[in-house]
């Protein structure tokens, strides 16, 4: 029996060999069946790997009547691994039926990330505020997403604020894209001890430039005024005139503040606010107000009259003090809204409006801009919309005021203070 050739590499795969081996350890090849010297591989390429440099270069052969060597599987039923037939089993099971196997995708190793590509982590730093809408973006400190310019809900879009017996709520509403109005709400003692509650409401005139400021500036102003005028023993209708030329000042600097691109003088479109207060102190009640936020009685019981406290500075009540036409007339007239007084550096000549009422039984106050009245311009109205327990429950009251102005189309900023009267020490009351 002749000695088999050595190879070093498999003829059918070119899998590297060792010695001894009958079959390719890869793909099954029958080694035995290999010519001695081979100078091609079954596919015709030339065996070069492993191949003696003393063999010489066999000529091209044309293997079209040449059979293909035989390969046997390691797993073709029926043979061992040298292709002997086994023995037959005495039942022998039916070949499954054929199926195709659909092989198993193998994940190719992932590669190492390189620091210098790697995507930025989607995950923003602790703190960063990000948009409401997108859910992605960045939020600018001009309150804008930086992916898809949504803006942002502000902090004075929604407020609430209650103290022991008086409370207000601010809304921007369903229209505008900011809350240009403002309120300030507090408590102070007088020089016997007795106590006073104040409520401030600023609607900030959209017409004019930075209202939002405006109105926070005069509500601000007009409440620490009062802070310091009431407990000095200042009459509080005197303690509400000056409060009222305070908040003037405030809303006045702000049209001398430096601005980068300034095109008309610093008076023009100024910075420009309404304001309207209340003052409960001593068994008295005192009202304050420039432009058309107003101020409303309304009794707890409901047996007495609901009135309005304030007269608007507006075209409206112009038209109608004059006689020219009636109230139904004038306020379906386009320029009804009009406002004849306002805050501001570029306002006709300051008259702060105060009026003093001494009530004869319990009830509340109503300080609202007009994103209130305006779903509840009639005394009646105002008295159907304000809960009967209001005098227990102001920040509840406050909400509901607001709920009905959003329900009725919410088109301007809403804000509401309610004032109980008489003041009722802390607990007292109390829901």
């Amino acid at each position: 029996m002749s000695q088999m050739p050595q190879l070093s590499a498999c003829p059918s795969c070119e899998e590297p060999l060792e010695s001894g081996d009958l079959f390719c350890g890869a793909c099954g090849y029958d080694l035995s069946a290999v010519p001695a010297r081979p100078a091609t591989s079954p596919g015709g390429a030339a065996a070069a790997t492993g191949q003696p440099s003393e063999w010489p270069l066999a000529p091209e052969a044309d293997s079209s009547d040449t059979p293909a060597p035989t390969h046997l599987p390691t797993d073709l039923p029926g043979t061992d691994s040298a292709g002997t037939e086994l023995a037959e089993p005495d039942e022998y099971p039916l070949p499954a039926p054929e199926a195709t196997a659909v092989p198993e995708a193998v994940p190719a190793p992932e590669a190492a990330a390189d620091p210098r590509t790697a995507a930025p982590d989607p995950t923003p730093p602790g703190g960063t505020k990000l948009c409401v809408a997108c859910r992605s973006g960045r939020v600018d400190p001009d309150g804008y997403c930086e992916n898809c310019g949504h803006a942002q809900p502000r902090e004075r879009d929604h407020m609430e604020q209650e103290l022991d017996t008086v409370a207000a709520v601010s809304d921007r509403g369903l229209r505008h894209h900011r809350n240009e109005d403002a309120f300030a709400i507090s408590a102070a003692a007088l020089p016997d001890g007795s106590p006073a509650v104040v409520a401030i409401v600023c609607d900030g005139v959209s017409s004019a430039t930075r209202p939002d400021e405006a109105s926070l500036a005069a509500s601000r102003a007009a409440n620490e005024s009062l802070q310091g005028a009431l407990p000095r023993g200042t009459h509080p209708q005197q303690a509400m005139h000056d409060a009222i030329l305070s908040a003037a000042d405030a809303v006045n600097a702000l049209a001398d503040e430096p601005t980068s691109a300034r095109e008309h003088s610093p008076h023009q479109n100024a910075p420009a606010c309404t304001l309207v207060g209340a003052v409960v102190a001593g068994g008295l009640l005192v009202i304050g107000w420039v432009g058309d936020s107003r101020a409303y009685w309304v009794p707890d019981d409901r047996s007495g009259p609901t009135v309005r406290l304030t007269e608007d500075d507006s075209w409206a009540a112009q038209m109608v003090a004059a006689g020219l036409m009636n109230e139904a007339e004038a306020y379906a007239d386009e320029r009804a809204h009009a406002i004849t007084g306002w805050l501001g550096a570029d306002a006709y000549e300051l008259e702060p409006h105060t009026a003093s009422f001494k009530p004869d039984r319990a009830g509340v106050v109503v300080v609202c801009t007009d994103g209130l009245w305006n779903y509840a311009e009639a005394v009646d109205e105002m008295a159907r919309a304000v809960p009967a327990d209001a005098a227990v429950r102001p920040l509840h009251s406050a909400q509901v005021l607001v709920g009905h102005a959003l329900d009725g189309g919410g088109h301007d900023n809403v804000t509401v203070a309610v004032v109980p009267f008489p003041y009722a020490p802390q607990g007292a009351g109390s829901a």
